[in-house]
C-alpha cells in the first residue's frame, strides 16, 4: 500500500512539473491577396494567427514594400500604438481592422490593417509582420486602388482571377482591339498559387473581354457588355443620361464593374408593384406585414453563411410585361442600413430550403446582395460573382424587370442612380426574391403603394370630370400616370 500511495503522489508531481513547463507560442501569419479598393474609400488587409492565438501582447508592424522596414505604415508593441516611424502619408488613417464580421480582434489574432480614404499612392505591396517572445513569421498583400473618373460615358472595369501556376499572362482587348490595362498586378498564396488583377478604363457602347492562361495553353475568358439604353420614347418607364451596364461572367474570372459618374439614371416610374411576402412559417425568420429580419433566437444549421434557408418568395408572379417595386434597407429609428441582404428574382415556386444550395444565376437566382467584408460593394448571383463598387450604400433599392426584354435592373433611389443589370434569358413565372441575412439589427422593408394616395388621386382623377383637363395638360398625364 505504501508504495501505491507513493506512485499516485509521483505521477501527481510529474503531472503537475509538466504543466508548469513553459509554451512555445509558434503560429503562422496568413492573409488574402490581393485586395481592390475605390479612391477615398476605406480598405481592409486581412492578416491573422492561424489557431486564432491572442495578439495583444505581440508586436505587429505594418510596412510598405517599397519602404524600409524602419519606415512604418502601422506600428503596434507593448499593447499600444507607435507612431514615432509612422510614414506622414498614413497619418490618422490607419488602425487595426476586422478581417470579417464576426471576428475577435486582436484577442483572437486578428491583426488585419484598416486604411481609411485609400489614394493612388496607397497601390502596392503591404508586408504584414508579427513577433513574439518566441517566434515570427510575416506575409505580404497587394493593394490596388481604382478610381473611378469623370470622364463622360467611360466605365472602370477590374478583372481579377486567381490560382495560377507558373505566373499566367493577363490580356484585354474589345471587339476591335487589344486595350492597354491601367496596371496588371501579381501575389502568391502561402500554397505558391498566382492570383492577378488588372483594370482598364473604356468607353460605352463596347464589348470588353479579359483573358488569362498559360503560354501556349487554353484562355479562360471573362466577357462584359456595355451598350446605351434606346432613344428615351413615348411610355417608357424610365429616362436614361448616358449609358447602362449589361453584363455576364464566365469561365472562372471575375470582373469588377466600377459604374462611372456618368452611368447615372434618373428614374421615373409610372407604377410600382404591391408585392406581398408569401409566410412559410419558417422559423429562422421574422415576418410582419411587408417587414422582413432573420430570427436571432434561432439556431441556423448553417451557421453564418446567408443561404437559401432564409429566403423569402413575394407575390405576385410575372411571366411578361414590365414590373417596379422597392424595397428599403434602412432603419429609420436607428438610422442605420442593413449590412446582410439579398434581392432579386427567382423562378422557383417554392424556396428550396437547402444550405448547399448555391443560389446563382444558373440555376433560377437573379439577385443583387451585400457583400462579406467589403462595405462599399454589392455583388449579382453571377458564377463566379460580379462584385460592383458603389459610392454609397443603397438605403432603397429599387428593382425593375422587363421581362419581355430580359432585363433586370437595380437601383439607387435616393441617388437616383443605376447600379447595375442583369441580362437572362427567363423562362416561366418569375417571383419576387428578399433574404434579410444575418447578423444585423436592421430589417429589410417591401414598400407598398398606400391606400390614400390611390384613394385621393382616384377621386382627383373623377373630380376632374367637372371641369376637364385638357389631354395635353401636364397635370392630366401626372395624373394618368400615377393611377394607371
Amino acid at each position: 500500500q505504501p508504495h501505491c500511495k507513493c506512485y499516485w503522489f509521483t505521477k501527481n508531481i510529474l503531472m503537475f512539473s509538466f504543466l508548469c513547463l513553459p509554451f512555445s507560442e509558434t503560429f503562422t501569419v496568413s492573409v488574402k491577396s490581393p485586395v481592390s479598393v475605390q479612391r477615398g474609400h476605406t480598405a481592409i488587409l486581412p492578416c491573422w494567427l492561424t489557431f486564432s492565438q491572442s495578439a495583444e501582447d505581440m508586436e505587429v508592424h505594418w510596412y510598405q514594400r517599397s519602404d524600409s522596414y524602419d519606415t512604418k505604415v502601422l506600428l503596434y508593441k507593448a499593447r499600444t500604438f507607435d507612431y514615432s516611424s509612422q510614414k506622414a502619408s498614413f497619418t490618422g488613417r490607419v488602425s487595426f481592422g476586422l478581417k470579417e464580421e464576426t471576428s475577435g480582434g486582436l484577442k483572437a489574432g486578428d491583426v488585419s490593417l484598416k486604411l481609411e480614404k485609400a489614394t493612388i499612392e496607397d497601390a502596392g505591396k503591404y508586408t504584414c509582420f508579427v513577433s513574439s517572445s518566441d517566434d515570427s513569421d510575416s506575409a505580404s498583400i497587394s493593394l490596388s486602388v481604382t478610381a473611378v473618373m469623370k470622364d463622360h460615358n467611360k466605365v472602370n472595369l477590374s478583372c481579377q482571377s486567381d490560382g495560377w501556376h507558373p505566373k499566367p499572362e493577363l490580356s484585354w482587348s474589345d471587339s476591335k482591339t487589344a486595350l492597354t490595362p491601367a496596371n496588371v498586378m501579381f501575389s502568391t498564396n502561402s500554397a505558391g498559387f498566382y492570383s492577378v488583377h488588372s483594370w482598364v478604363l473604356v468607353s460605352s457602347p463596347c464589348q470588353v473581354s479579359c483573358s488569362v492562361g498559360l503560354f501556349n495553353e487554353a484562355l479562360k475568358e471573362a466577357r462584359m457588355c456595355l451598350k446605351n439604353p434606346p432613344p428615351l420614347q413615348e411610355g417608357t418607364w424610365f429616362h436614361p443620361q448616358v449609358s447602362f451596364i449589361t453584363g455576364w461572367v464566365a469561365f472562372g474570372i471575375l470582373l469588377v464593374v466600377l459604374a462611372a459618374f456618368g452611368a447615372l439614371y434618373f428614374l421615373y416610374f409610372r407604377k410600382k408593384e404591391n408585392i406581398q411576402l408569401v409566410d412559410t412559417g419558417n422559423p429562422l425568420i421574422k415576418m410582419k406585414d411587408s417587414i422582413l429580419r432573420d430570427n436571432a433566437d434561432a439556431e441556423f444549421p448553417d451557421g453564418d453563411r446567408v443561404t437559401c434557408l432564409t429566403a423569402v418568395r413575394g407575390s405576385p408572379g410575372f411571366s411578361s410585361g414590365r414590373h417596379y417595386w422597392e424595397v428599403s434597407l434602412a432603419h429609420g429609428k436607428f438610422d442605420l442600413i442593413k449590412k446582410s441582404w439579398w434581392i432579386g428574382v427567382t423562378d422557383k415556386h417554392e424556396i428550396p430550403l437547402d444550405e448547399h444550395l448555391s443560389p446563382t444565376t444558373k440555376n433560377g437566382f437573379w439577385f443583387l446582395s451585400s457583400c462579406p467584408n467589403q462595405e462599399d460593394t454589392v455583388q449579382f448571383s453571377t458564377e463566379p460573382e460580379t462584385f460592383i463598387y458603389v459610392q454609397s450604400k443603397p438605403k432603397t433599392v429599387g428593382v425593375y424587370l422587363d421581362f419581355d426584354n430580359r432585363e433586370l435592373s437595380f437601383y439607387n433611389v435616393e441617388e437616383k442612380c443605376l447600379i447595375g443589370s442583369l441580362a437572362a434569358k427567363f423562362t416561366g413565372e418569375l417571383f419576387p426574391l428578399f433574404n434579410p441575412g444575418k447578423g444585423d439589427i436592421g430589417t429589410m422593408k417591401i414598400l407598398q403603394r398606400p391606400k390614400t394616395i390611390l384613394m385621393f388621386l382616384q377621386i382627383s382623377v373623377m373630380n376632374s370630370q367637372l371641369a376637364p383637363l385638357s389631354a395635353s395638360d401636364p397635370k392630366f398625364a401626372l395624373l394618368q400616370s400615377l393611377v394607371s
